[in-house]
């Protein structure tokens, strides 16, 4: 019977008591432990402590232990290593089954998952035969009982066979004029499970770029010739009729104002369909921040008008976001920060952020700390789906290698997503600081306009494993205390390709460019110029040091 400790308030304990407090409470529990061999785990102020994994099975009912043992004399290591990961019985080999039922029940399934690892491998003559207790699988009665010592012993037995190539390949029915090797259907290629629904996805996606939402495989026909080891597919595709949008119907929504999602998908009743414009709808929605899932597909028919409802379900995130965090270095010292967000302010998923940081704690005297406050709103949707309205306000207090500045700065801007791969953006910006560097001490008042082009069509932007990004930046700039005038110009580019197929390799380049022109040094803040040096640049340079 596990022990709960029971947490007492003690308003000035010291380090020295509040310790002697938590280790009696682990002597004590881990003494009443040891009388009781059903407590397996000791639970104090909630956590639990030295738990098995006994525990986790004590709900199981009729608990059945087996062992699992997987011969594949003719498996290379790697197809080996697949076979076990597809493997249910292996992988929940240290957890009872529920019974001789659950067992059975088990191996079955396992079998099944075998198998499809045979074939996402080609693999289309490998046979599977697992005995329990020494008795084959389909020899045994629906209700047989596995008696004896445990663990049951069970034995995966594989004969992988020849890989398999792609014979011959057939399209028929709406896709008859579509050429297969288009979508890497090539007699002699990979005859992969994967390799051929991956085919089907992109004939069907084909199709529906054309304005067809109700195209489809109608008829699948694979037939493994196991005298050539090849694989004959013959898939019948119909594509049906070009449709426009039909309604949008929200479902979900319980915060967040309905008719604005149906607006922000986008997808206007009458114009033709395109399944990019669903994936955009789908991504759009998504970007509110707002919705935890997001849900959009088409209907199985056409409406009288012969258009396609359009079906948008979601789950809503919870509105409010409080985030606090810190991180400590032996050179920087220790940063605080923290941020609260409200993600659906006024209903129509407008966004409030407020942030605040501190560091250099430790590392420098208190003068010379780094602060930071600010406050953004953004508005979507304001002049479409695909913008976004935004504001903000921050100040800060900074002492890099290079200068001492203190700076209040508002900007107003919108942002539009030209497609799917490129954003342009453009705000107005007035900037007042104070600023201390190697010539002198300064005071600026900055009104400036940036704008902003990015192209970016990288597979994934968190990690990407292909494609590139290129940024164009350029902001006039114009010191109104000062009278300089200047603009500042910036480009970059980064690109990244695989070297494997796994992707586990990734070649990753970065070029950046830049320009003030206008005005000389002096005349331009020191934050608003170009640096370099330190570990993500010149590395030879110390941080700034360029």
């Amino acid at each position: 019977m596990p022990v709960h400790g029971r947490q007492t308030a003690v308003g000035c304990a010291s380090g020295g008591v509040l310790l002697q407090i938590v280790l009696l409470a682990v002597v004590c529990s881990t003494a009443l432990a040891a009388q009781s061999r059903s407590a397996a785990a000791f639970e104090l102020f909630g956590l639990k402590l030295w738990e098995l994994s006994s525990d986790e099975d004590a709900d199981i009912v009729d608990p059945l232990r087996y062992t699992v043992t997987i011969d594949a004399p003719d498996a290379d290591e790697d197809l080996a290593e697949k076979l076990e990961n597809a493997s249910a019985l292996k992988a929940d080999e240290e957890h009872p089954v529920s019974g001789s039922l659950g067992l059975l029940a088990k191996a079955r399934s396992d079998r099944e998952q075998l198998v499809a690892a045979f074939y996402a491998d080609a693999l289309y003559e490998g046979v599977v035969t697992i005995t329990i207790q020494g008795k084959p699988l389909d020899d045994l009665p629906p209700d047989a009982e596995f008696s004896g010592p445990q663990p049951i012993p069970v034995v995966i037995n594989i004969a992988a066979g020849p890989k398999f190539t792609l014979g011959d390949i057939r399209l028929e029915g709406d896709a008859a004029g579509l050429a297969s090797a288009d979508f890497g259907l090539i007699a002699g290629g990979d005859a992969s499970s994967g390799a051929v629904l991956k085919a089907e996805a992109a004939i069907v996606r084909a199709l529906k770029q054309e304005g067809r939402p109700l195209a489809k495989v109608t008829g699948r026909e694979i037939v493994a010739e196991h005298a050539g080891s090849t694989l004959d597919v013959t898939l019948t595709v119909a594509a049906g009729p070009v449709a426009g949008y039909g309604d949008t119907t929200v479902e979900g929504t319980e915060k967040v104002d309905r008719d604005f999602t149906e607006h922000m998908t986008g997808l206007k009743r009458g114009r033709q369909y395109s399944p990019d414009e669903i994936d955009d709808a789908r991504d759009r929605l998504l970007g509110l921040e707002v919705f935890n899932s997001v849900t959009v597909k088409e209907a199985d028919a056409l409406d009288s008008e012969g258009n396609i409802p359009i079906g948008v379900e979601v789950s809503e995130r919870k509105p409010r976001h409080l985030d606090l965090g810190g991180s400590l270095s032996s050179t920087d010292g220790l940063d605080l920060k923290g941020n609260w967000e409200h993600r659906n302010l006024f209903d129509p998923a407008e966004k409030l952020r407020i942030d605040g940081k501190i560091s250099g704690i430790g590392s420098n005297d208190l003068s010379q700390l780094n602060y930071s406050a600010g406050v953004m709103f953004e508005k979507p949707g304001v002049v479409g789906p695909a913008s976004k309205f935004f504001a903000g306000a921050n100040t800060v207090l900074e002492h890099p290698d290079a200068y001492d500045r203190f700076s209040v700065k508002g900007n107003t801007g919108l942002s539009y997503d030209l497609d799917r791969q490129q954003t342009v953006s453009a705000e107005v910006a007035l900037d007042y600081s104070k600023i201390t560097d190697s010539f002198g001490k300064h005071t600026f008042l900055i009104a400036s306009i940036p704008l902003r082009y990015v192209y970016d069509n990288r597979d994934n932007r968190l990690n990407p494993t292909t494609g590139f990004r290129a940024l164009a930046y350029a902001e006039p700039s114009y010191d109104i205390l000062n009278g300089a005038a200047f603009v500042k110009l910036r480009g970059e580019g980064s690109a990244y390709q695989s070297l494997d197929t796994a992707s586990k390799f990734v070649l990753a380049e970065r070029v950046a460019i830049g320009s003030i022109i206008g005005a000389g040094l002096q005349d331009v803040p020191a934050d608003r110029r170009f640096y370099s040096g330190g570990g993500g640049s010149v590395r030879g340079y110390a941080y700034q040091g360029i």
